[in-house]
């Protein structure tokens, strides 16, 4: 399961609907991972913080025991054309969703995120919310 950054941050809130669905992947041996884009997204949050060290605490010991995914060059040629595909039919979404589809593409991993409506445009793409 490859864990995408809205759902980080509500489980980081406390979010009731993030912490189950994080407690229930662990009961049932899913294997939780998070891609690089999406700790891309979590530093700028951090950088952004008034308390940035104690942040990146809380983001540091929340992703301890998740796997990494990186964009890596295969990924990263699923997300450019993903992100091309998109935006010739006029729907277009971030870049770093782009390139978290892209490794889940390439990982066969499913995206779990409160973003449904943009990972949803992307038929490669298995989306789970929450």
């Amino acid at each position: 399961m490859l864990l995408d950054t809205s759902f980080v941050i509500d489980l980081l809130r406390g979010r009731e609907s993030a912490v189950e669905r994080i407690k229930s992947l662990e009961t049932e041996a899913i294997a939780t991972n998070i891609s690089t884009p999406s700790i891309f997204e979590l530093f700028v949050g951090i950088t952004l913080s008034k308390k940035p060290a104690s942040e990146k605490k809380r983001i540091m010991d929340a992703i301890a025991s998740w796997g990494t995914f990186p964009l890596d060059m295969k990924s990263a040629q699923i997300a450019g054309r993903v992100q091309g595909q998109l935006i010739g039919e006029g729907n277009m979404i971030d870049p770093e969703d782009a390139m978290i589809a892209g490794i889940a593409i390439n990982n066969g991993e499913t995206i779990l995120t409160r973003n449904v409506k943009h990972f949803q445009r992307i038929p490669e793409v298995i989306v789970e919310t929450y």
